[in-house]
């Protein structure tokens, strides 16, 4: 009795997002002996994860887990990253794609050594995007303080800026300032292509009735997790933003965007155990502080979360109330927010003020912006629709559903095996 035996074909893997879940898939694949091909959009690896202070279920650092994910990067040579790339054009069959990769200019080379002589002598500063515009930074900057790959970038805008353009160049000692890069197309050969094109925040200016925008003390769940973390626009300080005042009293505002028809008809999964994470961030800085947190349903899923968040309900200070948020409006000369809710429970129309409100935010596909260049299915809102028989292309992490780290890196795992499966024949 013969046993058939699989082998592995000749084929590479290209892995689209360099968040936790195109990083997950990328090594899984790599380190059983694939050669993966890892692109990412932004001019450096971490996705999401890098912008967060603290995760699930560890509630530790991004730097935790994406230092060890940096380093195995490092050490494979099968894997090779391009940043600021992105895909122009998927062709091909399952086992056979080829592909187009657009890569944009750095204007920085290998020789950078992150010194950071370039970013003292320009003058320029521009929004910063990793902070969601709450802070100005330099044109020439790092992303982050553990940024992989370890190298500057120069904004495109310093290009156009002869006197900055011409500071920033002199002032690097290592010849790494190259302003004669352009974008240049690259085309690939693969068997197998895993989408991690993972998420971004609903655009809260989107919900009228919740102030986002029109308020300056009313902030997202993500630019939260910005000023909470050490690398911050505060280095840490949670200050609401119209006067930096420590707040005494924060209310989180749940399913903004999110279980609305008008908005994102789904749960966004997240939502309320970072509302009741960042409870704790408030908590830490200031020990007198209330907290309010206005919600339809907490959904914990899972004995651990189910502790958390068992345990901040018996924080005296935090206080939850079952209640669809109405509307909020700003108190003339204070900055403070009154928020409008009715409690689901007693009937009661509340009128809470507050000095800071926090919208969780519904977590939207990235896809749902602009559809990717491949033969992919979406649902309705954007979502990567998995064809497990057609095989060839999957979608992984926050592509294909809403998910938290744990569920990312899950999936993730299972998509890598997917791609190989398609490269394998028996």
């Amino acid at each position: 009795m013969s046993e058939e035996i699989a082998a592995p074909a000749s084929g590479s893997i290209l892995v689209v997002g360099g968040g936790i879940s195109g990083l997950t898939a990328a090594l899984e694949a790599a380190e059983v002996g694939y050669e993966v091909f890892l692109i990412e959009k932004n001019p450096y690896l971490g996705g999401r994860v890098a912008q967060l202070n603290q995760y699930f279920p560890k509630l530790c650092p991004p730097t935790c887990g994406l230092e060890i994910n940096f380093r195995r990067i490092r050490d494979n040579p099968r894997i090779k990253v391009f940043t600021l790339a992105e895909v122009e054009k998927v062709e091909g069959t399952s086992g056979s794609y080829d592909v187009s990769i657009k890569l944009n200019p750095r204007y920085v080379n290998e020789n950078c050594t992150c010194c950071g002589d370039c970013a003292t002598a320009c003058q320029t500063e521009i929004d910063s995007a990793f902070n969601f515009g709450m802070n100005k930074i330099k044109g020439a900057y790092l992303p982050f303080e553990m940024a992989f790959p370890a190298r500057f970038v120069i904004d495109p805008a310093i290009k156009d800026l002869p006197l900055d353009a011409k500071r920033v160049a002199e002032a690097c000692k290592y010849d790494a300032i190259d302003f004669d890069m352009e974008a240049k197309t690259i085309d690939l050969k693969v068997g197998t292509v895993v989408w991690a094109t993972g998420w971004q925040p609903y655009d809260a200016s989107q919900i009228e009735n919740l102030g986002f925008g029109q308020h300056s003390n009313i902030i997202t769940h993500m630019m939260m997790e910005r000023l909470a973390a050490p690398n911050g626009p505060t280095k840490g300080k949670i200050t609401r933003p119209s006067d930096h005042k420590p707040p005494e009293s924060v209310a989180f505002v749940q399913c903004a965007g999110s279980r609305d028809e008008n908005h994102l008809p789904y749960c966004s999964y997240i939502c309320c155990m970072a509302s009741l994470k960042q409870a704790t961030y408030i908590r830490e800085q200031y020990p007198d502080a209330k907290v309010y947190i206005f919600y339809i349903d907490v959904r914990a899923p899972g004995q651990r979360y189910e502790k958390f968040y068992q345990k901040i309900k018996q924080d005296a200070n935090v206080f939850l109330i079952k209640g669809k948020v109405a509307e909020v409006n700003e108190e003339p000369g204070t900055g403070n927010i009154t928020v409008v809710a009715e409690n689901a429970i007693t009937g009661e129309k509340i009128h809470q003020t507050v000095e800071m409100v926090v919208l969780a935010t519904g977590m939207q596909p990235t896809a749902a912006g602009a559809k990717l260049p491949a033969d992919l299915k979406y649902t309705e809102e954007g979502f990567i629709l998995n064809d497990l028989e057609k095989g060839g292309m999957f979608a992984a992490g926050c592509a294909n559903k809403p998910a938290d780290v744990v569920s990312s890196n899950q999936n993730a795992t299972g998509m890598a095996l997917k791609a190989i499966q398609t490269l394998v024949r028996k």
